[in-house]
């Protein structure tokens, strides 16, 4: 992910740039409302896409440094969910990844305050002092995962991960009333970190990282009247703080199996409640928006297809309409765009990625809803 300039790079900033492109007889601008006329899911400019992304980040993406572990994520892990993961160094991958974990000079540094999880790139990653003191150390939650999220996926043995470093100092990071800040000093606090800090405990096999009843009582609270889930107790109900708020319960086994079918009410959620809530985010053109009244969004097709996925939901859901929605954010040469005939980015093409994943498409790996990658277990079988 480190290097000069490459000929890909050059290559589609090339393609940026260009004001129109011929596609099947007719001339299409790159920024109009339509991006592909493709009616089916093309793999193989997926694949060149992430390669490329992969490779160098385009110009345009260079601002996102601080992102970069984010970054890589979306383009590794979608290489996996694509099936194409030999396009990757995997040792290469998992020594640059290794790299960015924050290690704490002796054990009692592990109740300092400070996070010695992963740095989210080399810019906010400072080296020790000449005592070995760490004078800057930017450890992050969401950085975390994604590291462990890549390490993941190329392989690598967790059984050489320090996990007390890691889960001991994570502690220090948990609020009283349950949520989470994903750094140790200055930040706010909401679902997206409860879910950092519940997926990296799961992942790891160890939930002495984290306070599990005080992290539960704060997803919660969470809950609206509408049923949905705001990112902080009271605020509006919001796809992604959906997705977070359901996806920890289900990691943390708070979700009992084949909750739909249950007669009696969850001891967690109300789910009939939350169920029409997602079903509702459903919009006409096919694509899910995350809040009422917004437009659909290529990563709601994620985000709150995979809380119906949890929920045993997700035959409710319009499949044909839904697909025929994120093919029009499919873009001609590879990645999906946030909206129809706007360019690809990274996040939004790992989340349509993700999404098509959900609807079975063929040639696409298998997916873990509440780990939002690639679902090993069901590989292994």
């Amino acid at each position: 992910m480190d290097g000069q300039a490459t000929e890909t790079e050059r290559e589609w900033d090339q393609l940026s740039s260009s004001s129109s492109a011929s596609e099947g007889g007719q001339t299409t601008s790159f920024g109009s409302s339509s991006s592909s006329s493709s009616l089916y899911f093309e793999r193989e400019r997926h694949v060149s896409f992430l390669e490329m992304m992969y490779q160098m980040l385009p110009s345009y993406l260079q601002s996102q440094e601080i992102n970069r572990l984010t970054l890589a994520h979306f383009a590794i892990c979608g290489l996996h969910l694509l099936g194409a993961l030999d396009r990757v160094d995997k040792d290469a991958v998992s020594n640059w990844v290794l790299s960015f974990q924050a290690r704490p000079r002796n054990e009692a540094d592990l109740n300092n305050g400070e996070f010695y999880g992963f740095h989210g790139s080399r810019s906010s990653q400072f080296p020790p002092d000449d005592n070995g003191v760490l004078v800057h150390n930017g450890g992050h939650l969401a950085s975390t995962y994604c590291a462990l999220a890549i390490l993941k996926a190329v392989g690598y043995n967790f059984a050489n991960i320090n996990r007390e470093s890691i889960l001991t100092s994570m502690r220090n990071l948990q609020q009283h009333d349950g949520s989470f800040m994903p750094i140790h000093s200055g930040a706010e606090t909401d679902l997206r970190f409860i879910y950092c800090a519940a997926a990296i405990c799961f992942m790891l096999g160890d939930w002495s990282g984290m306070d599990q009843e005080k992290a539960k009582q704060y997803i919660l609270n969470c809950q609206s009247y509408d049923g949905g889930f705001g990112l902080t107790p009271g605020s509006e109900s919001h796809g992604g703080g959906t997705y977070c708020a359901v996806a920890s319960l289900q990691l943390m086994g708070f979700i009992e199996d084949d909750i739909l079918s249950k007669t009696v009410t969850s001891s967690s959620i109300d789910v009939p409640l939350l169920l029409n809530w997602c079903l509702q985010r459903q919009a006409v053109d096919g694509g899910f928006q995350g809040r009422a009244n917004k437009p659909s969004d290529t990563c709601y097709a994620f985000w709150i297809g995979a809380v119906l996925k949890i929920l045993n939901g997700y035959n409710f859901v319009n499949k044909e309409a839904l697909r025929r929605f994120l093919l029009t954010c499919q873009f001609q040469y590879g990645g999906f765009s946030k909206y129809p005939g706007d360019m690809p980015d990274l996040y939004h093409s790992y989340y349509g990625y993700t999404a098509f994943s959900l609807l079975e498409e063929p040639g696409l790996n298998p997916l873990c809803a509440e780990l939002g990658m690639t679902d090993f277990l069901t590989l292994a079988i």
